[in-house]
């Protein structure tokens, strides 16, 4: 074999299912991304405004690089039993946080990839690993490399495993053997994704505004969550499936046979109950090497309380009124909505008791409108 073919058997070998190699140009995508970011769809997504001179050319952040080698590795492992899925007392949690961070894992497996090309060519090689933390625009990459297209919820899709993946590269300084695809599949005239989506952030096909996304909404946004996208996050408590689930090109994925992105135990739906008083402590060892801890206690116990809200069951009134007092006003004020969406008169009591001694201004609006949502609930 040569030392392309060399590649990728080794790439496949580590685990990654689809393998694809490009020379290195210029972005094709990136005025188009920069207008995106140019009608604020990024949100409080600031790095990607401040990457974005670097995304323009792979060569920014290897002037030596010859070539990519587009990478994506599955990370389907399995449905949760209807049960537990459509269980509304239970946190729903992306597929791809269910186990170990797939940053690190990832990593590790380019980091090899990248020793192997190193000792193998004849010449020297410089190289440059990437996941999605790095300035590059890998989905463009993937969809030049034949890997798949990037389809209308954004996610790029591969015709015969689905999107159930992540993707990855490598930059390199040599010249290796490239991919000239034509691309299988197409989204054609199905919207699913689209008509899914609980808070409408598929503005239209291939573009979303990550403001209205609830992946957005439960990781990336550090502040409140607006009170008029609560009610359509459910319990969706990290990350967001919904569009990847209605495709019907996910039918055909298989099981990946990565043990690391297999669901840790307690991560497979858990009982929202047991998760919104966690201490700092709990939450870290829990977590502990896991894409949930991203979003930290103080969001992912946010992202809790919503969820607790739109259960609306009364069972939930003790834990709340006990996150009402947290030391984090962000869970405070989320708490506060939750009881307001539950109502009773135990939750209002729990509300006015919290009033008397609430000392910030924007927790104090929050328990005076739960106030006003309860009473229209006893």
């Amino acid at each position: 074999m040569n030392l392309t073919e060399q590649i990728k058997a080794q790439a496949q070998k580590l685990g990654f299912e689809l393998v694809g190699i490009i020379p290195v140009k210029p972005s094709q995508t990136v005025d188009y991304y920069e207008q995106w970011l140019k009608k604020g769809y990024a949100g409080e997504m600031a790095y990607l405004e401040k990457h974005l001179p670097l995304k323009q050319d792979p060569r920014h952040i290897l002037p030596e690089a010859q070539s990519i080698i587009a990478l994506a590795l599955n990370y389907y492992t399995l449905d949760p039993p209807q049960s537990i899925a459509a269980d509304p007392s239970r946190g729903q949690i992306s597929r791809y946080a269910w186990g170990t961070d797939y940053h690190d894992l990832i990593r590790s497996k380019l980091d090899r990839l990248a020793t192997f090309i190193q000792s193998t060519a004849e010449a020297e090689v410089k190289t440059r690993v990437y996941v999605d933390t790095a300035p590059v625009l890998e989905r463009e990459y993937t969809e030049r490399a034949g890997i798949g297209w990037i389809a209308k919820n954004t996610n790029v899709i591969n015709w015969q495993a689905g999107s159930w993946f992540f993707l990855a590269g490598i930059l390199v300084s040599i010249k290796l053997e490239t991919d000239t695809p034509s691309l299988r599949g197409s989204c054609g005239t199905c919207t699913r994704c689209i008509e899914a989506c609980p808070t409408d952030a598929i503005l239209a096909p291939n573009i979303l505004d990550s403001r209205l996304c609830i992946s957005y909404l439960t990781i990336e946004l550090k502040g409140s969550i607006p009170h008029e996208l609560r009610p359509g996050m459910g319990n969706l408590i990290f990350g967001c499936d919904i569009c990847q689930e209605v495709c019907p090109w996910n039918s055909k994925a298989v099981p990946t046979k990565e043990r690391g992105f297999r669901p840790r135990q307690g991560n497979l739906a858990p009982k929202l109950l047991s998760l919104i008083n966690m201490t700092q402590e709990q939450f870290s060892k829990r977590f502990r090497n896991s894409p949930i801890k991203r979003a930290k206690r103080r969001g992912f116990l946010r992202n809790v309380a919503v969820a607790l809200g739109n259960w609306k069951n009364r069972a939930a009134v003790p834990a709340l009124k006990q996150a009402l007092n947290d030391d984090e006003p962000l869970i405070r004020g989320h708490a506060a909505w939750a009881l307001g969406q539950i109502g009773g008169s135990a939750a209002r009591k729990a509300l006015q008791a919290r009033l008397e001694v609430e000392a910030h201004t924007d927790i104090v609006t929050e328990i005076k409108e739960a106030l006003n949502q309860n009473l229209s609930k006893d």
